[in-house]
């Protein structure tokens, strides 16, 4: 498991910057930067953010990764200690990213 923060606000599972999910999915199978990955799990909590997840964050969740080119994905599971995913005004997974994503 992955210490995860999160600051995409608006995701339905964003939970105080913790993600109340309890796995992702970080997509961006060619990537070479971190604006090209995303965090395929987010999903939009409406165009005001009032509805963060009444469920409680996790500090560690299971991270599933289809970006092949980065140092952290063994075997498509991210083995970082931490990650970190962006998007704070994000309204839709495409404006979500890994900023933990390192080229091999």
């Amino acid at each position: 498991m992955t210490n995860l923060t999160c600051n995409a606000h608006c995701c339905t599972y964003n939970k105080d910057n913790l993600c109340s999910r309890g796995d992702i999915l970080v997509t961006g199978t060619g990537a070479n930067h971190p604006s090209q990955t995303e965090c395929d799990s987010f999903i939009g909590a409406g165009r005001d953010c009032y509805c963060n997840s009444s469920s409680s964050g996790k500090e560690s969740i299971s991270i599933a990764c289809e970006a092949i080119n980065c140092v952290h994905n063994q075997d498509r599971n991210c083995s970082a200690n931490h990650v970190g995913i962006n998007g704070s005004k994000a309204h839709s997974s495409s404006e979500t990213e890994c900023s933990s994503f390192q080229m091999r």
